[in-house]
């Protein structure tokens, strides 16, 4: 059956206010009690507009996610997705390494290239080449988790016999950390082909989009000679309960009139049946971002996740 996760709320939501660590590590506890299979966490800086500079929050996701490996015992930790150009490419890899063994082999490692000029620029990190900076840092950190060494001398980033040791229970081992990329571009779609064991396509609703987003990863399998299933794919979801978020954003609640292949509102049968949908596709496992992230709100997924198992 496929795996259902959710989405902490580690940035600042529409009233302005962020969640507190504790807060956070509740719903991931609550998470697990209720019967899902793994929490996530997304990967900025900061969100800016570019027109008003409007600047919102969020917490460094890889610190939250330690506390998480220390606060659950069951469910996956994964990254939806890490940006690489944050962090040195052989740290990363020892990073996961060490998680990994905190966890007990629970890790889900999602990387991505970057995309929000803003957070770059206000952190001082380059911004150009991005696809490049990422083809250099996944053949670092593939080949540090999948043989627990690596030597790359790239343009970018390089590793001189780079070791991971000691090492957690899954480096340089057979099925070890899975590792997730995101995008539908055609460079990126050759990287997941290349270097990814799961594929995610997010924020998506009803399942109408798929089938496009997936298309371009599709031809880069067929290109490189390999099947369909050589790579899983994975979904996030993005949800909403008008009612809860009334109570919570009073007027910063968004509008209701939204696309249904990109938010999904709706009662847990009707999103327990959308899960099924997504089942019948192949898709392996759903990440669900909801708002409003309170435990209100997770008890409305709960309900949809019992449904969908047949509770």
């Amino acid at each position: 059956m496929m795996r259902v996760g959710v989405l902490m709320p580690i940035d600042e939501q529409k009233h302005g206010r962020t969640a507190s660590y504790a807060e956070i590590r509740d719903l991931a506890v609550a998470a697990e009690a209720s019967g899902f299979d793994s929490v996530w966490v997304n990967d900025h800086l900061l969100y800016r507009q570019t027109d008003d500079g409007h600047t919102r929050g969020i917490w460094e996701a890889w610190t939250v996610l330690a506390g998480l490996a220390e606060a659950t015992s069951r469910v996956e930790l994964g990254t939806i997705v890490l940006c690489l150009p944050f962090r040195n490419p052989a740290v990363l890899a020892k990073m996961a390494d060490t998680l990994d063994e905190m966890s007990g082999g629970r890790l889900i490692l999602g990387i991505g290239a970057g995309w929000h000029e803003p957070e770059f620029d206000a952190f001082g990190l380059p911004f150009d080449h991005l696809a490049s900076r990422f083809e250099e840092g996944a053949e670092i950190i593939t080949s540090l988790l999948r043989t627990g060494s690596a030597t790359v001398n790239g343009t970018y980033y390089q590793a001189d016999n780079a070791v991971l040791k000691p090492s957690g229970p899954r480096t340089g081992r057979p099925g070890g950390i899975p590792i997730l990329i995101s995008g539908n571009r055609p460079r990126m779609s050759r990287a997941v082909v290349k270097y990814a064991d799961q594929w995610n396509a997010a924020w998506l609703g009803r399942p109408g989009l798929l089938a496009e987003k997936r298309a371009e990863l599709d031809r880069a399998l067929a290109e490189a000679g390999k099947d369909a299933s050589a790579v899983e794919t994975t979904v996030g979801l993005n949800l909403r309960f008008p009612d809860l978020e009334r109570e919570v954003y009073g007027d910063a609640m968004g509008s209701t009139d939204v696309d249904p292949d990109k938010v999904i509102i709706g009662e847990p049968a009707d999103i327990a049946a959308i899960l099924q949908e997504y089942d019948d596709l192949g898709v392996t496992h759903i990440q669900m971002m909801y708002t409003p992230p309170t435990p209100a709100g997770l008890e409305r997924l709960a309900e949809a996740l019992m449904i969908y198992r047949g509770g």
